[in-house]
């Protein structure tokens, strides 16, 4: 898949290629005689930047290695480009026994999001991507046969989640976990930095978390990517110490349009067809992730009233580059 392009203004640590935002500072009181670290590692098929801050380099260091080891973690249970990884035994066998508490965690969450949003939202898409994925290797799009045999293996209900197995109902049904996985890492490496004494860093595991302020001054301001030039922002937003995760048409495509690329609806088989872009401000980044999805599901006119009902801030982008944010979105000027 391809990764987002996003550019780090401004933080005294070097411009760094992340996802559909641009970071860079406000004003305001900047921490003091503390020392910066970064780390850039790839994992589950994107490059994951966190930058820290502590008045000892050695424990910014250390908290970095224990940030990686979490990535990494992560990997091993949710991973799809790994072979070995619980995810790809769960598809294969359609079976995991005995699942990582973490696993369970991120399962649980993604049924939770999908009941709420009445499917809108769903981990099974996996084999809607392999049919256009396969359908992409011959050089064309996957026919509508194709598209309805592979949507007939979709759907929440088919996945079954117990503390002591995860199941798939029915034979030839598989999950992916790409568009929540990266907010739950993001998730999960905040709270492992803060558990090390780390009061203000980045994270950018595709999407966003923050601690405490930057380098020199302000909250940390991220520029929404415009999804058809990547090097142009559409408007820039405060984090204000909530999570953000972007969704976007541009980030793998199956068509030269944009009609067609990674995003499903999983009840007809195919893209929506009204967005391009999504930017979900919430608590958390695994649920600012997922519900990215819904937004898409429901389309420019409805995103608004969602936004209120979900309890969360939205910036959306149409396929004319129309956008409009709620009222809680802290627009800035980069």
């Amino acid at each position: 898949m391809k990764r987002r392009t996003l550019l780090q203004l401004g933080l005294g640590l070097g411009a760094t290629a992340a996802a559909g935002l641009v970071a860079s500072r406000t004003p305001g009181n900047a921490p003091q005689d503390l020392q910066w670290a970064s780390r850039t590692v790839t994992a589950m098929g994107t490059a994951m930047t966190m930058q820290v801050a502590h008045a000892q380099t050695a424990q910014a260091v250390s908290a970095l290695d224990a940030a990686v080891a979490e990535i990494r973690h992560m990997e091993d249970q949710m991973s799809l480009f790994r072979p070995d990884s619980a995810i790809c035994q769960l598809n294969r066998t359609g079976r995991l026994d005995n699942p990582h508490p973490d696993m369970l965690a991120i399962l649980r969450v993604a049924q939770q999001v999908a009941q709420r949003s009445r499917g809108a939202f769903d981990v099974t898409v996996q084999p809607l991507w392999l049919a256009f994925e396969n359908a992409k290797s011959l050089g064309r799009l996957p026919t509508a046969h194709e598209v309805q045999a592979a949507r007939s293996h979709v759907g929440w209900r088919g996945l079954q989640v117990a503390d002591d197995v995860v199941r798939l109902q029915r034979p030839g049904m598989g999950i992916t976990l790409n568009g929540i996985a990266q907010g739950y890492a993001a998730d999960k490496v905040k709270a492992r930095l803060q558990s090390l004494g780390i009061e203000h860093a980045l994270i950018d595991a595709g999407e966003w978390a923050a601690l405490g302020t930057p380098a020199h001054a302000g909250d940390w301001t991220l520029g929404v990517a415009n999804p058809r030039d990547a090097q142009q922002h559409v408007a820039a937003i405060a984090l204000q110490g909530r999570c953000m995760a972007t969704s976007a048409d541009d980030q793998c495509i199956f068509s030269p349009d944009f009609v067609n690329h990674h995003i499903f609806d999983p009840r007809t088989g195919y893209s929506p067809r009204d967005l391009s872009s999504v930017t979900v401000m919430a608590g958390e980044a695994v649920l600012a992730d997922a519900i990215t999805k819904v937004f898409f599901m429901a389309g420019y006119a409805q995103a608004l009233p969602l936004a209120k009902a979900w309890g969360v801030d939205v910036l959306v982008v149409d396929k004319h580059g129309r956008w409009q944010a709620s009222a809680g979105v802290p627009l800035r000027q980069v």
